[in-house]
């Protein structure tokens, strides 16, 4: 989960694109992709998460192109259940620390961010991370965000576009 609102200016050396940029808990920014409402998907792909066995899929003409292992939200901050959409793609997002304030490049966000739901202040994605192992475990530690490794997350964020349909089941 992290926190976000609407810029386009440059701030402190970190590009802020126009879209959704995150702020605190963890923050992040970097240079979106695709941004804003909700478009049309030209496939009919979707994004299939299932938390109760802590896996994603990319599924295309219903059926399965891949899948693979995921973190998700920690109980006390779950990951969102419901219908949702891709709102926005990120590469290479970048994280700055809440505590010190200071930006410690790609960080915990990984290489590529891909945004699918905003709750007020608070926004959703699926991302990359440097802490594969937690994937591996299929760890439930997240603030809500959905983590995958690297390579899995380019490989998703190649996939799909904006509004391809983002599916979370309990």
């Amino acid at each position: 989960m992290l926190r976000s609102r609407w810029t386009t200016v440059l701030l402190a050396g970190s590009l802020i694109a126009a879209g959704p940029i995150a702020h605190a808990e963890p923050t992040a920014t970097g240079a979106a992709v695709a941004s804003g409402s909700p478009a049309t998907t030209l496939s009919n792909s979707a994004i299939l998460l299932d938390l109760s066995q802590r896996d994603i899929s990319l599924v295309r003409d219903g059926k399965t192109v891949n899948r693979w292992p995921v973190v998700i939200g920690a109980p006390e901050t779950p990951t969102p259940v419901g219908r949702f959409t891709v709102q926005t793609k990120v590469v290479n997002p970048v994280y700055q620390s809440t505590s010190s304030g200071k930006v410690k490049g790609v960080g915990p966000l990984g290489y590529r961010w891909i945004g699918f739901h905003s709750k007020g202040p608070d926004v959703f994605g699926i991302h990359g991370t440097p802490w594969p192992w937690w994937v591996d475990a299929r760890a439930a530690v997240s603030h809500g965000c959905v983590r995958m490794r690297n390579e899995h997350i380019e490989k998703l964020f190649e996939a799909v576009e904006i509004g391809t349909p983002v599916i979370i089941q309990p």
